[in-house]
């Protein structure tokens, strides 16, 4: 039996319950707030409600706090009193600590297993904001991917995609009359940027065995929800690459999950951390991208909850979808500040208890304004809410607690081996090396061909032999004795007796040699 997900106290003294609708989970959501104000832990309490819920989870660690889901709260913990003492307060009667079952994953592969995904299915799109292109650069790479379509090329890895944009390079040319312009600078220039990509470990994230959704999709045998967790204080030193992967694995679900309609509850819950990362500098193209996919994914059963600093870092059309709100405080320390709290605030159902865009800019850390999706989707009204205390530990687990839970994890092993079977690199490898055969071959023939060395050697261009030539088109060399202005004036008398008028002087003198006689 399913129940509504506790996020804290709310009303004057805070023993207002409130719960986020498990009904409307897949409705999308937002957690801001300034730094320091308590976004993990709110972000740590809604991961353990939907894994206890039977929801599986997806977020990414940024600051490397969270892998404490996968260890117990102690009693131990220079928090516990204060834990207590929050739990009492907002009437959490059932507040006890517990451990939830957490995957660890990691593109890299040093601090989870490793996760991947092949340069055919991230696309021209996402690869090419990835990279930086230019609309121009972005119409090389789609030609790229056309050409390993229609010829059977699989684009698994960075070297596949660098192999075939030589080749294209080389027949720059031929594919221009077929595809338009296929120009060699911007073909290099694509090159350079996927040299660049590959020295920030990128390298890493495209090749075999692909990552497989149903792995993000398990519970355990007490049917809760697996919490996947993506190491990502590393690839924040690539805040593209993070975003991009990110976004892949949505656009992922988007296109390979079924439609559910509206599910009792969610199939799985994804958190977008640092979400303005994606937005930033984003082209048009892709900010619709990430519209249509928010729009449509919560038919497919999935909630997606974007967690950033300021609501202001979201596009306003994507913002109006996320109906469960947590926001924790603003500070607005100048006129910019002052306005996008503001129209922060006026985004909310109002309370008449107080003023929402005070209440944003007093709460204090754990405290944070909250409004949940209610019956047939209603915004609930706005409250200010005291945050649950987490039952997992908060903090990091050690080194070596990780890597005994990835050692007995059902994952272990499955990704670890990279896969590296034929595709574009090895297939336009053959071709090349069994052109280069072909043309030795056919020399070879033609040399065999020949009936005597002296023509070999001619054919071969070693010697030069004048029988060997047709046509001679040469010139005999000048002699020393035409040099200097006597040899140009019978240059000239030459030159004339060629042309008509030399041919009638030649015809004069003959006539007159024949009638004489």
């Amino acid at each position: 039996m399913t129940q509504d997900i506790f996020i804290g106290g709310g009303g004057t003294d805070y023993e207002t319950q409130q719960f986020l609708s498990i009904g409307y989970a897949n409705r999308h959501g937002l957690i801001a707030g300034a730094t320091g104000t308590g976004k993990t832990v709110t972000l740590q309490i809604l991961a353990e409600g939907f894994a206890a819920q039977g929801v599986p989870v997806f977020l990414s660690d940024v600051k490397g706090d969270l892998s404490g889901l996968a260890k117990s709260g102690s009693a131990d913990h220079k928090l516990h009193t204060p834990f207590m003492e929050r739990a009492q307060k907002i009437g959490f009667e059932d507040y006890a600590y517990g451990a939830f079952p957490v995957t660890f994953w990691d593109l890299f592969g040093t601090q989870g297993h490793p996760v991947r995904t092949t340069v055919s299915e991230m696309g021209p799109l996402l690869l090419g904001q990835l990279l930086g292109l230019s609309e121009a650069q972005e119409g090389i790479l789609n030609i790229a991917f056309r050409v390993a379509d229609e010829d059977g090329l699989p684009l698994l890895d960075l070297k596949d995609l660098q192999a075939l944009l030589v080749w294209i390079g080389e027949n720059a040319k031929d594919l221009s009359l077929r595809y338009g312009n296929v120009s060699t600078a911007s073909v290099g220039t694509i090159q350079r940027r996927l040299l660049v990509l590959e020295n920030q470990g990128a390298a890493d994230l495209f090749g075999e065995p692909a990552l497989a959704l149903s792995d993000l999709m398990r519970t355990d045998i007490d049917g809760r929800g697996f919490i996947n967790i993506l190491a990502a204080d590393q690839l924040m030193q690539a805040p593209k690459l993070y975003a991009t992967f990110l976004l892949w694995l949505l656009s992922e679900l988007f296109e390979e999950l079924p439609e559910v309609g509206d599910p009792e509850k969610p199939k799985l819950v994804f958190f977008f951390d640092e979400a303005h990362l994606l937005f930033e500098d984003a082209p048009k193209a892709l900010v619709d991208k990430v519209e249509q996919v928010a729009r449509l994914i919560r038919s497919k059963g999935v909630g997606v909850y974007f967690i950033t600093q300021n609501p202001a870092d979201v596009p306003d059309d994507i913002l109006g979808q996320l109906g469960n709100r947590v926001q924790h405080a603003l500070r607005a320390f100048t006129a910019k500040d002052q306005k996008e709290l503001r129209m922060a605030a006026q985004t909310y159902r109002e309370n008449p208890r107080f003023d929402t865009e005070e209440a944003i800019r007093e709460v204090g850390v754990g405290e944070a304004v909250t409004s949940f999706l209610q019956k047939k989707g209603v915004p609930g009204i706005v409250e200010r809410t005291l945050v649950r205390p987490p039952s997992s530990q908060l903090g990091p687990i050690d080194p070596a607690e990780r890597a005994a839970l990835m050692a007995t994890s059902a994952m272990g092993g499955k990704y670890e081996t990279r896969l590296d079977r034929e595709s574009a690199f090895e297939m336009l490898k053959k071709r090349a090396d069994e052109a280069a055969k072909a043309a030795a071959a056919a020399e070879e023939a033609a040399q065999s061909e020949d009936a005597t060395p002296s023509l070999r050697e001619f054919n071969s261009a070693r010697r030069y032999a004048g029988k060997g030539v047709g046509r001679s088109t040469s010139r005999a060399p000048r002699r020393k004795a035409d040099e200097g202005f006597g040899g140009a004036i019978a240059s000239v008398v030459i030159k004339e007796l060629k042309g008509t008028t030399g041919r009638r002087i030649v015809r004069g003198i003959l006539g007159g040699l024949f009638k004489g006689r």
